[in-house]
């Protein structure tokens, strides 16, 4: 049975712990807030470019110079990963979610005989792949030192992505993220940015509108899909940099509870076998007067 010396160190330590969850858990929320409208601002560019390459593209469709962004190589043997992580942990289940769901696919895609690389954005992702997929990494950027996310750090990826493209090393790219909903709900999700996939109009829709395009649709995607794949990615780094602090906040609120459930009950125990000492040494004290 441990002394009360012990009994109060653990109480102290757990007390200790319980600061450094509740520290903790402030500055995601207050860094969640920042995190969270970049991400909801760059929605509506990311989703509007989006519809606009699909509108051309549809009116580009079966061109013979259309771009193989667009087209594709002909075929789907080699598929790149791209899965988007955080730096750090902490955080719950945030990157263990999306690596889960990168993993998932590639097994899948393994079984119907086609070959998978992984190119990794961040730290944690990274570390956990490796495990299984060491061999099959490609390529690895941590953005750790990247105070603030700005375009630019997407535009980086995006080249790499489009030079390996460019010199057939794959045929098709999935890009893998988490997409913040609330500060307990991510929602990991993959989405392939290579070659662009383009929505069929409903059936129930009216007639689209006609345009003409200057320069021609061809030339004009040319142009647009580089650049396409660079929002697309920097939409992904954005949702992931508010999933994480949400997620955190949720995970250190979550260990600052618990560590406060266990002060109580070391507290607890700790009373009660104070109280008993204290008993057994009267019981002591009597029975020795009784004695006398």
């Amino acid at each position: 049975m441990a002394s009360l010396k012990d009994m109060r160190v653990r109480i102290a330590s757990t007390k200790a712990t319980q600061k450094i969850t509740k520290a903790m858990q402030m500055v995601a929320a207050s860094k969640l807030r920042r995190a969270q409208t970049a991400a909801e601002a760059a929605r509506p560019y990311a989703e509007k470019m989006d519809a606009v390459i699909s509108n051309i593209a549809t009116a580009a469709a079966g061109s013979p110079g259309a771009p193989t962004l667009m087209s594709g190589t002909g075929k789907d043997q080699v598929h790149l990963l791209l899965v988007c992580t955080g730096e750090r942990g902490l955080s719950g289940a945030f990157n263990s979610s999306i690596v889960r769901l990168a993993r998932e696919r590639a097994l899948a895609l393994m079984n119907q005989g086609k070959e998978v690389k992984f190119f990794c954005v961040g730290r944690k992702g990274y570390e956990q792949l490796r495990r299984n997929f060491d061999r099959q990494i490609i390529d690895h950027v941590e953005l750790r030192s990247v105070r603030q996310l700005g375009f630019v750090n997407a535009e980086d990826i995006a080249k790499k992505v489009l030079a390996r493209f460019a010199d057939g090393e794959f045929d098709v790219c999935t890009l893998f993220f988490s997409r913040f909903k609330s500060v307990i709900s991510q929602i990991p999700t993959a989405q392939q940015v290579i070659p662009l996939v383009v929505d069929a109009p409903a059936a129930n829709a009216g007639p689209s509108t006609a345009y003409e395009y200057e320069p021609e649709e061809d030339e004009i995607l040319t142009r647009l899909l580089p650049r396409n794949l660079a929002v697309q990615i920097f939409r992904a780094l954005l949702e992931n940099n508010a999933s994480f602090y949400g997620a955190q906040m949720s995970a250190m609120d979550n260990a600052t509870r618990n560590a406060g459930d266990m002060i109580r009950k070391q507290t607890l125990i700790y009373n009660r076998t104070r109280q008993a000492m204290i008993t057994k040494e009267l019981i002591e004290i009597i029975s020795g007067a009784e004695a006398m």
